[in-house]
């Protein structure tokens, strides 16, 4: 009876997304009909998630700082999300010259799925300037630009522990704030099997032409690349960093984030249950309120993953060499730019498809032809980097506290 019920809530969200997924291939895209209900679950998640970020980070740095962590966890965080997006990108290669479904791809076929319209070329200094700024103080304010108020979220919480006595009722009001709306979060989440169910409904109903339309085995490799990197990679990430024990945590406690990210495909969504997820595990809850709403935007291993399948694409398509030394390090690091950073600026659209193109010196208008990988890997793409978050969470505490934090966070009925 207690296993039912520690794990209740997860069945229930299982059995919605089963349901609706089922719905979505019976129905096709007649299965919009219930959408509304989908969107109007994810609007009442989506209008917390800036004041979620907002109070977390605030609170977790100005906490961090008084406690002279600060420093030492934002490098550990910049480690973490190297190293993960490195192996993704290096592992995602391999497995193309493995298996390049792409090699005998209609050239025909491509040009006419081309968009009729140039598309317009960021800069280099435009690019820089979106990702970490907005123009205006409102603009901060939006789930579009999360990053920028990431940033601005992290200054702030160092200005309130800066200011020492002057600032506590400041730093008691992100404490509780933050408290507030998790709370807020959970019982929203009680609408989740039903909410997500019909959002992933009608996903299943107009992915699955798409998926059919000639890059199947896009999709094939994209779930091979999945498995590899949720099952292998992740039980490898927290087996170093927790041994046994955190791997146990880890296992126990993924159920809900992964079903989470599969039904939204929307990192900021699973955001709330991240947190949750990793504070069960036993990671500080400073360190998951900082690590995983910077990861979410900045940290993406299956958009890095997705970036060296484009890449490929476009090399497969004109006959360009793969195996070329220089070519590896462009391939790699390109896709790391497009992953990590280009995922971050607000609105952007086809910008991480026009920055490959960009640099090897494609044609823009292939642009629309690489969104449509993006499409069809969307959903396993958004459990590869919401989860890869939690894991992040879980190797930056391991960085910062040592091999005992296992010991000492960890609280066994919790797990």
């Amino acid at each position: 009876m207690n296993v039912l019920k520690n794990y209740a809530f997860t069945l229930l969200l299982l059995c919605g997304i089963l349901i609706g997924g089922v719905c979505g291939i019976v129905f096709g895209e007649e299965a919009s009909v219930v959408k509304p209900v989908g969107d109007i679950f994810l609007n009442m998640m989506f209008v917390l998630i800036v004041p979620l970020v907002f109070f977390s980070v605030s609170s977790s740095v100005c906490n961090m700082k008084q406690s002279n962590m600060v420093g030492r966890v934002i490098g550990n965080i910049i480690f973490a999300f190297l190293l993960m997006a490195v192996v993704a990108a290096v592992v995602a290669y391999l497995f193309t010259l493995l298996y390049n479904p792409l090699g005998d791809v209609d050239r025909s076929q491509v040009m006419r799925e081309l968009p009729q319209q140039p598309v317009r070329l960021l800069t280099s200094a435009e690019i820089f300037v979106n990702t970490f700024t907005v123009s205006d103080f409102q603009l901060l304010f939006t789930k579009s630009n999360l990053l920028p108020l990431i940033i601005f979220s992290v200054f702030f919480g160092l200005a309130t522990a800066f200011s020492g006595e002057k600032a506590k009722p400041v730093a008691d009001l992100l404490n509780a704030a933050t408290n507030v709306i998790i709370k807020m979060m959970g019982i929203i989440m009680m609408a989740a099997p039903i909410g997500l169910g019909c959002y992933f409904a009608d996903t299943v109903g107009k992915l699955g032409g798409q998926i059919l339309s000639g890059y199947m085995h896009v999709f094939i490799l994209y779930l091979l690349l999945t498995v590899f990197s949720f099952v292998v990679l992740n039980s490898l990430y927290v087996f170093l960093a927790g041994g046994k024990k955190g791997f146990i945590a880890f296992w126990k406690n993924m159920a809900t984030p992964s079903l989470m990210a599969i039904a939204t495909s929307s990192s900021a969504a699973c955001i709330p249950v991240n947190i949750e997820a990793s504070k069960r595990m036993g990671v500080p809850a400073n360190i998951a309120e900082t690590v995983i709403p910077l990861g979410t935007n900045i940290h993406k291993d299956g958009s890095v993953m997705a970036g060296i399948i484009k890449v490929i694409f476009l090399f497969s398509i004109f006959g360009h060499e793969l195996t070329g030394s220089s070519n590896v390090f462009m391939i790699i690091g390109v896709a790391l730019l497009v992953g990590a950073v280009m995922g971050a600026i607000p609105s952007g659209g086809m910008t991480g498809e026009l920055l490959i193109c960009s640099v090897f010196g494609f044609s823009p208008q292939l642009a629309g032809t690489l969104m449509i990988i993006s499409t069809i890997v969307d959903i396993p793409a958004t459990l590869l980097n919401s989860t890869g978050n939690v894991v992040s969470a879980v190797l930056v505490t391991r960085l910062t506290e040592g091999k005992d934090w296992i010991h000492k966070h960890l609280i066994s009925d919790k797990t």
